[in-house]
């Protein structure tokens, strides 16, 4: 029997907190601080090679004591001593993880084995979870790590609006609490679609790619494989590149003589999404309203059925869609239906602009900048990075809106690899509404109702989601629209 002091209690406690808790968290920064016993640190990785060092020396001094098993601790501790030790043991293996990851993701769709498998089930036997328990912790850990690793290096940033992002499309994959999510739902997510919004070049794909790749995968252990690859597991379509009477052809597939033209049977993007995965309709304000009623027959009933066909097909993958338009103008205009909407809403993920991220800390641009050469070259050199912020800092000035957000960052760090500068897109660009409101502000030129109409406007440029501004704000839709619509003409008449 395991014997523990308060002291002892609180760090275990502490250990099983930080084990289910966000990784993007202020909360699990604040638990890993109190864990490693420092209030300073130089990166995130150093203070979780502490935290790391900590829990190792404790697992060490119980087992000075004797085996230590989950079924040892008093009941009042078996939950804490469970989930701590699952702590340990995973970050044990944290960088073969991340290793095999990179494996796996250079072999595409070959199954790569997971070369350390018995040692890692050996581990977690040694502490008493056997048989299913500890496969299902190799899953959880695949899936934990698959996780971080998208989410964290698809989406760079260290703006507050970055931050927050990445901390929601965690609770995207895990919901907002693990222990729920290991409990009662880690096979069943595919009925939580996800709604991304945000305005073009902004990452959207990017935030689709990294919910898609992250979702459960179940272990052979007989094989030492992964039943499936996570490449295999996200599948996109990009809607606005098909005319309406494709559409149908390439969501549902079609069968061999449905249509002329149609010589061979046709697998849409329902049957090619695995059972593990995640399918991603890019630009989904485009399609049409029979569409529309067809997609949203597929998330009630989880059935499709290809074009010439009469054969109801299971599907049971998740959905993530994502638009550039102003959903709330869609559906005011009836050109989004309303049920359609509300089925794809579990969660709304609102990517922000890149001007917005540089408002909020103007280092943004010092993050994007090492990461997209190392996409482009293969690697972060120190003289290509140098050479690229010299270009930029030399010709494009400090309030520089970028339009086209990130992608416009990255084909300026194309150009000027290519020519050795980068001028910018200088078309017509609205005046940013923060920077209006903020002149206007010092100026003192602003009655009550133009405050209110600019401050609405400035929350509506983030969020491209009315609703979200009156939530802001404490006014309904209709007047927040109102009020976006009159700084428009304001700015017109100027």
């Amino acid at each position: 029997m395991i014997n523990l002091d308060s002291q002892q209690r609180e760090f275990l406690h502490d250990v099983a907190a930080a084990a289910f808790s966000n990784p993007f968290s202020e909360e699990r920064l604040r638990l890993d601080k109190k864990i490693a016993q420092v209030s300073k640190f130089k990166a995130r990785r150093e203070l979780l090679d502490r935290v790391v060092t900590r829990m190792d020396r404790f697992v060490d001094g119980l087992e000075q004591q004797g085996r230590v098993r989950v079924d040892d601790a008093p009941a009042e501790l078996r939950h804490d001593l469970e989930f701590a030790l699952l702590f340990h043991v995973f970050h044990r293996f944290l960088d073969q993880l991340a290793e095999f990851i990179e494996e796996q993701r250079c072999a595409d769709q070959t199954l790569v084995p997971l070369s350390f498998a018995e040692d890692l089930l050996a581990m977690l036997e040694h502490f008493g979870f056997n048989g299913r328990s500890a496969v299902r912790a190799v899953e959880m850990f695949y899936q934990f790590r698959r996780a971080y690793y998208f989410v964290d290096q698809g989406l760079i940033g260290t703006s507050a609006s970055m931050k927050e992002l990445r901390l929601h499309l965690w609770n995207n994959v895990f919901t907002h609490e693990v222990r729920w999510y290991d409990r009662y739902l880690w096979n069943r997510m595919e009925d939580f679609s996800t709604l991304i919004l945000g305005e073009t070049g902004t990452g959207k794909g990017a935030a689709a790619a990294a919910i898609g790749r992250s979702g459960y995968i179940p272990f052979d252990r007989k094989n030492r494989t992964f039943k499936e690859s996570f490449t295999r597991s996200f599948v996109s379509l990009n809607l606005s590149q098909y005319p309406e009477a494709l559409m149908e052809s390439e969501l549902f597939g079609h069968k061999r003589g449905a249509f002329t033209g149609a010589i061979d049977d046709h697998d849409g993007i329902f049957s090619r999404c695995s059972p593990h995965g995640a399918i991603f309709l890019d630009e989904i304000g485009e399609v049409t309203t029979p569409v529309q009623i067809k997609l949203l027959k597929i998330l009630q009933d989880r059935v499709y059925t290809p074009v010439g066909s009469h054969e109801g097909l299971p599907f049971r993958g998740r959905v993530i869609a994502a638009t550039n338009r102003a959903m709330d103008d869609l559906r005011a205009e009836d050109r989004f239906r309303d049920d359609f909407y509300y089925r794809l809403c579990s969660d709304v993920v609102v990517v922000p602009p890149l001007r917005q991220r540089i408002q909020e800390d103007p280092s943004e641009l010092d993050d994007l900048v090492p990461h997209l050469v190392q996409r482009l070259t293969g690697e972060a050199s120190g003289e290509l990075v140098d050479f690229v912020h010299a270009a930029l800092s030399k010709s494009i000035p400090k309030r520089y809106a970028w339009p086209g957000n990130v992608r416009e960052v990255e084909q300026a760090v194309r150009r000027i690899i290519l020519t050795g500068s980068y001028d910018g897109d200088y078309r017509a660009v609205a005046p940013n509404a923060r920077e209006a409101l903020r002149k206007a502000i010092d100026t003192g030129s602003l009655e009550a109702e133009d405050l209110v109409a600019n401050y609405c406007t400035m929350l509506y440029e983030q969020s491209k989601n009315y609703e979200e501004v009156g939530r802001r704000t404490g006014l309904d839709r209709r007047t927040v629209k109102r009020y976006v619509n009159l700084a428009a003409a304001q700015r017109d008449q100027s």
